[in-house]
């Protein structure tokens, strides 16, 4: 990393620490989540329609399900088990040891029912809400999914309450909502717009938004970050409320008012992060092919 970029991440990486590979062979890396029951980190290789799993313990890397239906971002619900989003089935789903089950997906307001895009990256909030980005990536990409309609016209941030079975738009001012995250009170919610991967980056946004919470809806929507290369695919919040996110070349750090506090080089075109290892203060990096690890002096802001 440079001068600079040590100078405003000396409190959150080790000094002279780099991004190393730790696991390759997938064709498209996405949605890494650590399993601390399991000690191992799986992730979505969204082209080859499978799930990896590493384990640092042994160095070993692996399959964890095969025929996925194209599923992306996840996290881990309050009671441990995984949420995860299929852009081939079009939903939120659930998987508990290796048995694959329906969250929701549909929501239906005056107009209608509609079936979502193809969600894409999931949080759960500590009151056991789930908060989902639903961009047209699985429907519109090949590679991704399977072709379809955008049934609701648009691409919105939803809203899934588990104890009502309600499902709301809570976001629906984004062209291609992607990655989100709350920040460590859960009073501000970030989210990525990334349709410049659909129209090309200089008509496309490339940028982070911040929205306030308020009685469960987001609320003050504002531009909180521009990623001048690449876009911020996926992100994650730290304890002090710092947001490690995603970008061409790079992982960026910004301070919770916006500024950047530096970046770490990453070898290939990164996708998404998440915090993990025995005591939670390891980076892992989705980027193209292979998994790259980082260690930081922070954690992931996530109550749970």
């Amino acid at each position: 990393m440079t001068d600079e970029a040590t100078h405003g991440l000396e409190a959150l990486v080790p000094e002279g620490a780099r991004a190393e590979r730790v696991a390759t062979g997938a064709s498209w890396s996405e949605g890494p989540l650590w399993l601390p029951a399991r000690g191992v980190l799986i992730w979505s290789d969204i082209h080859g329609n499978r799930i990896m799993q590493y384990s640092p313990s042994t160095g070993e890397t692996g399959i964890y399900r095969s025929e996925v239906e194209f599923t992306n971002g996840r996290t881990l619900d309050l009671d441990g088990s995984i949420v995860q989003c299929s852009h081939g089935r079009r939903r939120v789903e659930r998987d508990v040891d290796g048995e694959i089950s329906l969250i929701v997906d549909h929501f239906t307001d005056e107009s209608g029912t509609y079936r979502f895009n193809s969600p894409n990256d999931v949080v759960v909030a500590s009151d056991g809400s789930i908060w989902f980005t639903d961009p047209p990536y699985g429907i519109t990409f090949p590679e991704e999914g399977h072709p379809g309609e955008r049934e609701y016209g648009g691409c919105w941030v939803f809203r899934h309450d588990p104890a009502t079975g309600e499902t709301i738009p809570v976001v629906t001012d984004m062209e291609e909502p992607n990655g989100l995250a709350f920040s460590p009170d859960e009073g501000v919610l970030y989210i990525a717009d990334t349709s410049a991967a659909s129209v090309g980056f200089e008509s496309g946004n490339h940028h982070i938004r911040a929205y306030d919470i308020v009685d469960g809806k987001a609320v003050n929507g504002r531009l909180f970050a521009d990623i001048a290369r690449g876009i911020a695919d996926g992100f994650r919040v730290d304890e002090h409320g710092n947001i490690w996110t995603s970008s061409l070349d790079a992982i960026i750090v910004y301070a919770p008012d916006g500024s950047e506090l530096g970046s770490i080089p990453v070898p290939e075109k990164s996708a998404n992060v998440c915090f993990g290892g025995t005591d939670g203060t390891e980076l892992f990096i989705a980027a193209s092919t292979s998994i790259y690890w980082l260690p930081t002096l922070t954690r992931d802001a996530a109550r749970h």
